[in-house]
């Protein structure tokens, strides 16, 4: 039986003389003298390895096929108006809370002149609430941020 050094079986196998070694500590090949291998059995035991690791190559290109899938099924949610881009949704709670902020700090402005005149407590509890139910509503109307979001990048254009 003629025996080859691991650098012969790593030009047989295609791989380097490390890889030679990797493989005998893995226990995939077997050496049958310190350095020297009977080619025969180590290509069937390589080609036996490849085969049980090549499953795993399978996986992989499954798992890659269900991301490129995924990624598709995303991309047309979005296109059919579903899904929002984090960018838009960031800017749109932006402006909902600016115009929020906006409309609270405007209120003492707003209605200092009416309550001054106001005696009873009850119509300056009512026009003060009236006055914050419409700035929280503004808060609960998110299509109005999103409208106006796509208004102001239609004039920036």
């Amino acid at each position: 039986m003629t025996l080859f050094t691991s650098k012969r079986i790593a030009e047989y196998l295609d791989v380097t003389e490390r890889r030679v070694r990797q493989l005998r500590d893995e226990e995939v090949i077997r050496e049958n003298r310190p350095g020297l291998y009977e080619p025969m059995d180590t290509m069937k035991r390589y080609i036996r390895y490849l085969h049980s690791n090549g499953n795993g190559l399978n996986d992989e290109r499954a798992k890659l096929l269900g991301v490129k899938r995924e990624k598709a099924e995303i991309e047309l949610e979005e296109i059919k108006g579903g899904l929002h881009r984090t960018e838009d949704i960031e800017r749109a709670l932006s402006t909902m809370l600016m115009n929020f902020r906006t409309r609270i700090t405007a209120i003492p402005a707003k209605l200092a002149g009416d309550l001054a005149k106001m005696d009873n407590q009850m119509d300056v509890f009512d026009r003060l609430k009236q006055e914050t139910d419409e700035a929280l509503d503004e808060l609960s109307n998110y299509d109005t941020a999103f409208a106006a979001e796509e208004r102001g990048d239609e004039t920036e254009e």
